[in-house]
């Protein structure tokens, strides 16, 4: 008998069930593109988790002021070549302690005249968060000298370098975190504009043809048959020398526009040539709307998961140009801090040498084109239609 009557509950919950799928069922046909775009990128966890790291990453580059514990170009001749510090949340004795760190001591080896750094656990700091250093504008607006972390203010022969100095005594960490502003922004900015660049041209090549189309698709195929490198290196070796650093900036990001667009461009002329005779375009100029507001309105929302994905897949590429072009000394140049100048450090033999550690942004570079891959994987297959 116990048996039946369990036997009938179920049979009884089964028009609720069927309720909950059905109400599901709704949500899930009445849900606009965007959402059910998000619905499958959050399935791909390493995406998701990419999405994250990126998120970190532009927090910094935004509030690097605030980040960055030391001024990223000032020199602490006392902390030469220190290598990263450590740590530690247990003290000698074998007690749990709030994370700390331990006083430096320089010392120079007889024989070979060798500068090292040692820990002297006679004496520990403990890492504060929100102490006071040096004083900046944030946003170039408020004026504060309140910093993320650091040692207690007023204990100048202690330092926390995570990352460790340079032959300078400049904190590393926080050179990395100035050099995020400008190599992640410069990407961003110069995706944007090729953004400008490939849908209008792209449509306007898709949706009109003739001579328009054959004018900007043989100036397309002219600019891709050129090497990228070389292209790069002659178009920023046309700038100015005398140029300030904010012209400079302004105008490398021009260049890693002008020269990405034109993927872009052939993805939405693709697209427009397959939807300019679809039913839903015949009946927008039929009710008289404007070509402009075809193109725009009706067509580009059509397949806009498609260029979000492809313009996430373009960051890496830029970011990378950037880099490279300034390792080489034709991107941007000291004063400057970006990844690519920061790398400019590693040429030095002698600095390479004694402290590898300045090879750090190269980390930075990797970690951030992986995550930008990552997610640009996670949105084409989530823009995909027929992924299941």
């Amino acid at each position: 008998m116990a048996a039946i009557g369990q036997a009938d509950d179920t049979f009884l919950d089964l028009p609720l069930a069927e309720e909950e799928l059905r109400k599901a069922a709704d949500k899930v046909y009445v849900a606009p593109p965007l959402t059910l775009m998000w619905w499958r990128f959050r399935k791909h966890k390493l995406a998701v988790f990419s999405a994250g790291v990126l998120v970190v990453f532009y927090f910094v580059a935004i509030f690097c002021e605030f980040v960055a514990p030391y001024d990223p170009d000032g020199a602490l001749l006392q902390f030469k070549q220190v290598p990263p510090t450590s740590l530690h949340i247990v003290d000698v004795q074998g007690q749990w302690q709030a994370p700390f760190v331990y006083l430096h001591r320089r010392a120079m080896d007889p024989t070979s005249f060798e500068i090292t750094y040692l820990e002297d656990t006679s004496a520990r700091f403990p890492l504060e968060f929100g102490v006071h250093g040096f004083t900046y504008k944030l946003f170039g607006l408020w004026e504060t000298d309140v910093h993320l972390f650091g040692v207690p203010a007023g204990k100048e022969q202690q330092g926390v370098f995570l990352l460790g100095t340079d032959r300078l005594g400049r904190d590393m960490f926080s050179r990395v975190a100035y050099g995020a502003r400008l190599s992640l922004s410069m990407g961003m900015v110069s995706v944007f504009l090729s953004l400008l660049l490939g849908v209008v041209l792209g449509g306007v090549s898709g949706y009109y043809g003739g001579r328009v189309d054959t004018v900007i698709q043989r100036a397309i195929e002219f600019i891709r048959t050129i090497p990228t490198i070389p292209l790069y290196m002659t178009l920023s070796a046309a700038l100015p020398v005398n140029w300030p650093i904010e012209w400079v900036y302004f105008g490398i990001t021009l260049i890693l526009a002008l020269v990405g667009w034109t993927f872009l461009a052939r993805v939405v002329r693709g697209r427009f040539l397959a939807m300019r005779e679809e039913d839903f375009v015949l009946a927008a100029r039929l009710n008289g709307s404007s070509e402009m507001r075809i193109i725009l309105r009706h067509m580009l929302p059509s397949f806009l998961s498609y260029v979000i994905a492809a313009l996430t897949l373009n960051i890496p590429n830029l970011i990378l140009a950037e880099t490279g072009l300034s390792f080489i000394g034709l991107g941007l140049r000291a004063p400057a801090i970006s990844w690519g100048v920061l790398l400019q450090e590693a040429t030095n033999i002698s600095s390479l040498m004694l402290a590898p550690w300045v090879l750090t942004p190269r980390f930075a570079v990797v970690i951030s084109v992986l995550a930008f891959n990552f997610v640009g994987d996670g949105l084409r297959d989530a823009a995909d239609p027929y992924a299941r």
